[in-house]
């Protein structure tokens, strides 16, 4: 579904920001690619929808040559969400900006009803549909800017950093939408700092460093490396942290979660 061949790739200042990327993923993954602030992953997550294109190198999305397509072409086959709902969001109500996107395809007026209604329903936006986007607190924003890009109904989802700055209810809104996306088919590309959040819905784990991948793997080979999280600065969730530091526990598995501990210290003799 996706497929990135030495991609390179450097600002008008002349800063590399991504140095021979190369990366392929299937179609139906639920891929995170994490790495400290200038690592290279959001300039990496806009080359996939055409944002930016590649100094050098190839970029190929759901089978089209991204250097070959403009966005419009390329947004029928990615929905990219954006770390800042406001640059994202633009329409009057929160009803026309969940339209817009399937509009703009050409989807015809019944099925966008549908596909508006579906996801109204599943973000809990039923009392924001006249409302402002702009006008409203910032989780809500966020779940719009989700949503706009959800009722467009892309093959490929890229969200980046989507739960900074949400409360708890947001956030475990947005995993279950994210887990829910990867169950439907369609490939996830998770940008995020979020570990408990990559350790719940990745299924695996990409590391950038330097404009370069330095791992890639499941999140529990790769949030279980403490010598590759503590060279790529990578905060490991708590919970795997406070697993590791018990004792007898250097040749296990990392654990990933508060029921994955649990049931191992049941067993525990």
């Amino acid at each position: 579904m996706l497929d990135l061949a030495d991609v390179r790739y450097a600002y008008p200042d002349g800063t590399v920001a991504l140095d021979g990327v190369t990366l392929a993923v299937d179609g139906g993954a639920v891929v995170a690619v994490v790495g400290q602030n200038g690592s290279g992953k959001t300039t990496l997550a806009k080359h996939l929808n055409g944002l930016l294109r590649a100094t050098s190198g190839r970029v190929v999305v759901d089978g089209l040559d991204a250097a070959r397509y403009p966005v419009r072409t390329l947004a029928a086959h990615v929905g990219y969400v954006f770390q800042n709902p406001g640059h994202q969001l633009f329409a009057r109500t929160v009803a026309q900006e969940l339209a817009f996107g399937p509009r703009n395809l050409g989807v015809p007026p019944p099925e966008i009803d549908a596909r508006v209604g579906e996801i109204v329903a599943r973000l809990g936006l039923e009392p924001h549909l006249a409302a402002h986007p702009h006008r409203l607190p910032l989780p809500v924003r966020k779940l719009v800017s989700i949503g706009a890009v959800l009722t467009m109904r892309t093959p490929i989802l890229v969200l980046d950093e989507p739960t900074t700055g949400q409360d708890h209810r947001t956030a475990v809104r947005i995993a279950s939408l994210i887990r829910a996306a990867g169950a439907a088919g369609t490939t996830v590309v998770l940008v995020s700092h979020d570990m408990p959040l990559v350790a719940e819905v990745a299924g695996r784990v990409v590391v950038m460093d330097a404009g370069r991948i330095v791992a890639d793997g499941s999140p529990r080979a790769v949030l279980g490396d403490a010598t590759l999280t503590e060279a790529t600065r990578i905060a490991p969730p708590q919970i795997t942290q406070l697993a590791a530091a018990l004792p007898g526990r250097s040749h296990r598995p990392a654990v990933l979660s508060v029921e994955e501990l649990v049931a191992e210290l049941r067993h525990v003799p």
